[in-house]
């Protein structure tokens, strides 16, 4: 019998409507199915860095983006506390970070795939995975009974997604929560630049969005999670006192909505297996603090997007290759990722070398690139490109 879809994708958000788009976009009868309906709004870091920004820009979708009244982002700032880096972390292609409200963004990429030919069917609850005789995927059923076959079924349904549990998928690199954070949006709050303060224990990030709003996360050791979780509004501020500069500015600022908090654990999963796949946050999720995990979803969808058209065509090995250029570009961010969310203070040889890349904007701007994802911190870290940055010194 002749399945009618050769993809199923659970989850249709930043990793979901992505590959949904890009799948339909190359010809594949592609459903794309999500419990919520839209628009919506989801926890999030909100932040899309550049790579994430140009992922867009390829796809045709930035200037609907930017067309929300999302302000671009150019320039990072890293306080320190004696020291401040402030530099642009994107390329001549890719200029600009955006952190724009999850009701505008998923609303744009849901409409993208179903514009792209995607079949969308919203409020969808998947209720299991059907497997054949051999234990291979072949379906969803859910949506009140409602049973739907493919040749692939794709996990995009974030952490507690129901395809990796349904197919067992193993877990590698994997690490509890590290910190816990907590975030709301604030007017008479204006910046154009993506601020990350860092200080020993705790740390927050505040970058412009829709509305004229700013959004500010403050973070500190998931360790902590109970004795702060009665009076978090309390400690975001005892947490900004940190800077006192900064506590002034948002002293006049007025906060417009509830706070949101999160904690996340930090994974890689085996993302593949016979007749499902995974992406996004379900196939590996790691620490909020370096708000990666939007432009790792494009990413993520972009790749297995490549796979799984090479697969339907009959290539043999296109998901274990995918699996590989997945966790060569990933790992990397996320070990870094991980060392920064432990909220420790920096040893002395990043004492050092942050100290001599402050005022040098070649190197501050290196710095950015790092933080936005553009640079991988093997290059970054590497001793030609360090004494390159320092002017051989």
């Amino acid at each position: 019998m002749t399945e009618p879809y050769d993809v199923i994708v659970v989850g249709a958000r930043c990793a979901g409507s992505p590959l949904a788009m890009l799948l339909a976009r190359q010809g594949h009868r592609t459903l794309l199915v999500d419990r919520a309906t839209f628009p919506s709004d989801t926890v999030s870091t909100h932040v899309i860095h550049p790579p994430g920004a140009d992922a867009l820009r390829r796809w045709g979708l930035l200037d609907r983006v930017a067309a929300t009244g999302c302000p671009p982002v150019g320039r990072y700032s890293f306080d320190f506390g004696p020291v401040t880096l402030a530099g642009a972390p994107g390329t001549a292609e890719s200029p600009y970070a955006y952190a724009p409200r999850r009701t505008l963004l998923d609303q744009i990429l849901l409409d993208a795939a179903a514009a792209a030919g995607a079949e969308v069917r919203a409020g969808f609850v998947v209720e299991e995975l059907i497997f054949d005789d051999d234990g291979r995927v072949t379906g969803v059923r859910g949506g009140g009974g409602v049973s739907e076959r493919a040749r692939v079924v794709v996990g995009a349904d974030g952490r507690n997604s129901v395809v990796a549990r349904a197919v067992g998928a193993k877990s590698y690199e994997d690490h509890p929560p590290l910190t816990v954070g907590y975030y709301s949006y604030w007017s008479n709050l204006p910046t154009d630049t993506f601020e990350a303060y860092s200080r020993p224990g705790r740390g927050w990030a505040v970058c412009p969005t829709n509305d004229g709003l700013t959004m500010v996360v403050g973070g500190w050791p998931h360790a902590e999670l109970a004795a702060h979780r009665d009076d978090v509004e309390a400690t975001l501020t005892e947490t900004f006192a940190l800077s006192p500069e900064f506590t002034e500015r948002i002293r006049d600022a007025k906060r417009e909505e509830r706070i949101v908090g999160a904690t996340v654990p930090n994974y890689f999963r085996v993302p593949f297996g016979d007749g499902w796949a995974l992406v996004g946050d379900a196939g590996y999720s790691r620490d909020f603090i370096t708000a990666q995990g939007i432009t790792d979803a494009f990413l993520d969808a972009g790749e297995l997007a490549h796979a799984l058209d090479r697969t339907l065509r009959g290539e043999p090995g296109a998901l274990a290759g995918y699996q590989a250029r997945r966790d060569a570009r990933a790992m990397p961010h996320y070990q870094m990722t991980l060392g920064i969310a432990s909220l420790q203070p920096p040893d002395e040889q990043m004492i050092q070398l942050v100290g001599a890349i402050a005022g040098n904007q070649p190197a501050m701007d290196a710095f950015a690139r790092l933080n936005s994802g553009v640079t991988s911190p093997p290059e970054f870290f590497a001793p030609d490109h360090i004494g390159r940055l320092l002017g051989g010194s």
